[in-house]
């Protein structure tokens, strides 16, 4: 008797390759994430956390291969398919992208002004209901100018949180906070996911916070995964690549492939 199928993934990408010009920066990704998982990519500047990202999420169309997001192909999908699978995920992103000139409410209220059709009455309700999940109860009228920096990562969370998401995506959510401001954000990661069991992916370089609230981590390294799977084996990884990362190993070899510099100053000749 055949064993029973495990839950089809959520995301699914093969050979997932990015380009910028001549330089390939994704090189042949391979890997699905689970319903209700939360998968952690960490791995140093440069390394494609960040474009990754945007390709899962279709702000960057891949060079070559397929990235499936609940069963349809983005690479491939119509404008009006895209419409649909975007409607089912949110994306918070690393500096919050508040719109300074709208007042908190006004940030979370505008992805269901655009995409629905319920009454404002209705709306105002929902903001204030996910400004409680986030713990900002009562800043619906403060602008994102008046927020802490922490507080600006939990309005953009309840921002991208406002459709009520299949997939919630984020990027470098603990990054430029303190140490117990980003405590508090990977508390409220972990409440989100015990809360509503949503299936998550973090970009993050933050070590422990990516320990913490990993079900399963993606480690790149120049484009490529070096590591994959439960933050435990990962942690115990012995690939010199990964050692060197998790030990805070300083790289002393000079390697053109990222060297950021020539990257960014190439097409200014």
């Amino acid at each position: 008797m055949a064993a029973p199928a495990g839950p089809a993934p959520v995301i699914s990408a093969h050979d997932l390759r990015l380009r910028y010009g001549e330089r390939e920066v994704l090189h042949g990704l391979t890997f699905d994430i689970l319903q209700g998982e939360t998968m952690v990519v960490i791995g140093g500047s440069g390394s494609g956390k960040s474009t990754l990202l945007r390709a899962l999420v279709g702000l960057e169309k891949p060079s070559s291969g397929q990235v499936h997001v609940k069963g349809v192909d983005i690479t491939q999908a119509s404008p009006r398919k895209m419409d649909a699978i975007r409607k089912k995920i949110g994306l918070a992103f690393q500096g919050g992208a508040l719109i300074g000139s709208l007042s908190v409410g006004e940030n979370i209220a505008l992805p269901l002004l655009e995409h629905t059709a319920l009454e404002p009455s209705t709306i105002e309700v929902m903001v204030r209901i996910k400004l409680e999940q986030v713990g900002l109860s009562g800043f619906e009228n403060y602008s994102p100018a008046q927020l802490s920096g922490g507080m600006r990562k939990r309005a953009a969370f309840a921002r991208a949180m406002a459709m009520d998401p299949e997939i919630l995506f984020f990027d470098e959510p603990s990054a430029g906070l303190d140490p117990i401001t980003a405590a508090g954000i990977d508390d409220l990661i972990l409440n989100l996911k015990k809360t509503y069991a949503m299936t998550m992916v973090v970009v993050t370089h933050e070590l422990a916070s990516a320990f913490l609230i990993a079900d399963r981590i993606i480690l790149l390294d120049r484009g490529n995964i070096v590591a994959m799977g439960p933050a435990q084996d990962v942690r115990e990884s012995s690939h010199p690549r990964v050692r060197q990362f998790l030990d805070r190993v300083a790289d002393t070899t000079q390697d053109d492939d990222v060297d950021h510099l020539r990257i960014y100053t190439d097409g200014l000749r």
